[in-house]
C-alpha cells in the first residue's frame, strides 16, 4: 500500500512539474513579446512580412507574364517601334519585383536568425515592416496603372498568336497531383476582358472555402489591381480580409485586422461597416490569453465593441456585441483581482503593496459591475480598509456584499465583521436572492486552461461574408453573385454616429437613477435577462470621475426597461491605474 501511494505521489509531482515549466515557458514569451512593444513576436511579425511580398511577387510574376506574352505574337511590329525603357510599363514592374526580391531576402535573413535564437537588431524588423508597408502601395498602384497596357496585350497576343496546347505537369500517370501549379489561373490573372472580374470572383470564393487562402487572395487580388471600376471590388477587398481571418492562425488573424481596417478606410459608410468592425474585435478576442497574461488583446478587444457601440448606437448587432464586452471585460476584471491578489499578499509579508490592491479593486468596482467575482472584491477592499483602520468605509463594502451577495462564501465573513464594528446588517435584497449562482471554472478546467492558455471567450469563427462552410449557398458573397456585386436590398445600412459630447441638462446630471443603470464610469451591462447581457447607458465624459464607490447598490430589475444609449466620444479606456 505505502509503494502505491510513494508511485501515485511521484507521478503527481511530473505532472505538476511539467505542467510548471509549460506555464513558465508561455509567460515568458509573453513578457517578451510585451516587452518588445509588439501586438505579435518577432517571428509572427516575420511570417506577415514573408506573406505580403510572396503575394506581391506572384501578381507581378502574373503581370509580367502577360507582357512578355506580345512578344512573341508581335515581334516585327515591336521592331519597328521601338519604346524606351522608361516608358516599358514591363521595366517598371521588373523593378518592383527586384525590390521585392531584395527586401524578401532579408527578412529571411533575420528570420533565419530568430530561428536560430540569434541576436539580431530589432529596429531592424520596425524598419522593414515600414519598407514592406511602402512597396505594397507602390506596387499596387503599378498593377491600377499597367492594366491597360496588360489588357492590350493580352488581347493583341490572342489574336495574333496560334495556339499552342500546353502540357499538363504534376501528375503521376496522369492520376495523381493536380497539375499545373500556378498556371491554372494564368489566363484569369493575366487578361484583362470585360466579365473576367466575375468570373475571378467565383473562382477566388470557391479556392477559398476549399482551403486555399493563398490562391484566393491573389485572385481577389487581382481584381483589386486590374478592375478598379468592377462591381466586385468592395467585396474583393472584403473577402481578402476574410480569408486571413477564417485561416485562424495568429499572423493571419493580424493580418486580417489589418486588412478590416483598410476596408473601412476606403468604405467607411457600407452597410457591412458595423459587421467589420464586429470581426475585427472578434479577430482580437480569437488571440487573448489567459488573465494571469499579456492583456493587450483584451484591452483592444473592449475599445473595438465600444467605438462599435458608439458609431452604431442602433447596430442590429448590439446584442452580441454586449455580450461580447461582457465576456472581455470578465477577462480585464480577473486580471486587476489577480494582481490585487498580489498585493496583498505583498502587503501580509511587510512589503506594502496596499495602495496598489485599492486601486485595482476599486477599478474592478469601476469598470466592470457585473464582474463574476465581485464578492471576493467587496470584502477584499472591506478588510483593506479594516486594515487601514477606517471602519465607516470599511463597512459600505461589507454591506453591499450582505445585501447584494445573499449566496456568497463571504457572507459570514462579511456578517462577522459589521457586527465587530457595530454597523447595521441589511437584509438580502429579495430579487438578488432569487438570481442564480455565477457559474465559474472548477478545477479541470481551469488546469485546462492553464495548460493551453485560451481564453474563455466564444465568438464566430465565419467572415463577414464568407462562412467554414464549403458547400454554403446563402452566404452574403453568394448573394453579392447573383446581384452582380450588389448586397441584397434586405441589408439595412446602420446609422453612424460621429463622436461628440452631448450638452446634458443639469437636472439629469443630478438625477440618480434608483434602477441597475448607475453607473460610474465606461460602459454598463444589465444582468437578469433571459437574452443575456442587455446595454443600460455610455458614460458620455471621456475621463472617468475620481475612483469613489457608490453609497448604496443600485436594485436590478426582472424586465430591463428600454434605456436611451448616449454616444460617448471616444472609445479609449480610462488611464491606467498605478501598478499596470
Amino acid at each position: 500500500m505505502t509503494v502505491r501511494y510513494i508511485k501515485l505521489a511521484a507521478v503527481c509531482a511530473v505532472l505538476i512539474l511539467g505542467l510548471l515549466s509549460i506555464v513558465s515557458a508561455q509567460q515568458q514569451r509573453a513578457q517578451q513579446s510585451q516587452s518588445q512593444g509588439s501586438e505579435a513576436t518577432p517571428m509572427q511579425r516575420i511570417e506577415i512580412m514573408r506573406s505580403r511580398l510572396n503575394a506581391m511577387r506572384r501578381s507581378l510574376d502574373s503581370a509580367i507574364a502577360t507582357l512578355n506574352a506580345q512578344d512573341s505574337g508581335q515581334q516585327q511590329q515591336r521592331s519597328n517601334q521601338q519604346r524606351s525603357a522608361s516608358d516599358d510599363p514591363r521595366e517598371r514592374l521588373r523593378g518592383l519585383e527586384k525590390e521585392v526580391g531584395s527586401v524578401l531576402s532579408e527578412v529571411n535573413d533575420i528570420g533565419g536568425k530568430v530561428e536560430r535564437s540569434e541576436r539580431f537588431d530589432h529596429s531592424r524588423l520596425d524598419q522593414l515592416e515600414t519598407s514592406v508597408t511602402d512597396l505594397n502601395t507602390r506596387v499596387d498602384a503599378a498593377l491600377v496603372a499597367t492594366a491597360g497596357a496588360r489588357s492590350a496585350a493580352a488581347s493583341n497576343s490572342t489574336a495574333s498568336a496560334t495556339p499552342q496546347k500546353k502540357k499538363k505537369k504534376g501528375r503521376f500517370f496522369g492520376l495523381l497531383g493536380g497539375g499545373g501549379g500556378d498556371d491554372r489561373y494564368s489566363d484569369l490573372t493575366g487578361t484583362a476582358a470585360p466579365g473576367r472580374d466575375r468570373e475571378l470572383f467565383e473562382t477566388a470564393t470557391r479556392e477559398v472555402r476549399r482551403g486555399r487562402y493563398e490562391q484566393g487572395r491573389l485572385l481577389y487580388q487581382t481584381i483589386v489591381t486590374t478592375y478598379p471600376d468592377s462591381p466586385f471590388l468592395p467585396l474583393a477587398k472584403l473577402a481578402i480580409a476574410d480569408s486571413f481571418y477564417l485561416e485562424g492562425t495568429t499572423s493571419a488573424l493580424i493580418q486580417a485586422t489589418a486588412a478590416y481596417q483598410d476596408w473601412l478606410t476606403f468604405f467607411p459608410t457600407d452597410p457591412l461597416a458595423d459587421r467589420v468592425m464586429l470581426k475585427m474585435a472578434e479577430a482580437d478576442m480569437r488571440q487573448m490569453g489567459l488573465a494571469d497574461r499579456d492583456i493587450s488583446r483584451a484591452r483592444k478587444a473592449e475599445q473595438r465593441l465600444k467605438a462599435l457601440l458608439q458609431q452604431f448606437p442602433q447596430t442590429q448587432l448590439r446584442p452580441s456585441v454586449m455580450e461580447h464586452l461582457y465576456q472581455v471585460q470578465e477577462s480585464l476584471g480577473m486580471h486587476n483581482l489577480q494582481v490585487a491578489r498580489f498585493y496583498v499578499g505583498r502587503q501580509e509579508h511587510g512589503h506594502g503593496g496596499l495602495k496598489g490592491a485599492q486601486d485595482r479593486l476599486r477599478e474592478i468596482l469601476q469598470k466592470y459591475p457585473n464582474f463574476s467575482y465581485m464578492d471576493e472584491v467587496l470584502m477584499r477592499l472591506g478588510t483593506l480598509y479594516m486594515e487601514e483602520e477606517e471602519p465607516d468605509e470599511a463597512a459600505k463594502y461589507f454591506q453591499q456584499l450582505v445585501r447584494d451577495y445573499p449566496s456568497s462564501e463571504y457572507l459570514q465573513k462579511a456578517r462577522e465583521q459589521l457586527q465587530l464594528i457595530g454597523a447595521q446588517i441589511p437584509e438580502p435584497d429579495p430579487i438578488r436572492r432569487q438570481m442564480p449562482v455565477p457559474q465559474r471554472p472548477g478545477t479541470m478546467e481551469n488546469l485546462y486552461r492553464q495548460i493551453t492558455g485560451i481564453a474563455d471567450v466564444d465568438v464566430d469563427k465565419n467572415g463577414v461574408i464568407i462562412s467554414h462552410d464549403s458547400h454554403a449557398t446563402d452566404d452574403l458573397i453568394d448573394l453579392a453573385l447573383r446581384n452582380n456585386g450588389q448586397l441584397p436590398s434586405n441589408i439595412a445600412t446602420p446609422v453612424r454616429t460621429a463622436p461628440y459630447r452631448p450638452v446634458v441638462p443639469q437636472q439629469q446630471q443630478n438625477q440618480q437613477p434608483a434602477n441597475d443603470q448607475q453607473r460610474t464610469g465606461g460602459t454598463s451591462i444589465r444582468v437578469g435577462s433571459q437574452q443575456g447581457p442587455v446595454p443600460s447607458s455610455l458614460n458620455p465624459s471621456v475621463t472617468p470621475p475620481p475612483p469613489t464607490v457608490p453609497q448604496t447598490r443600485p436594485q436590478p430589475q426582472q424586465t430591463p426597461p428600454t434605456s436611451t444609449v448616449v454616444p460617448a466620444p471616444s472609445p479609449t479606456p480610462s488611464s491606467t491605474p498605478p501598478g499596470s
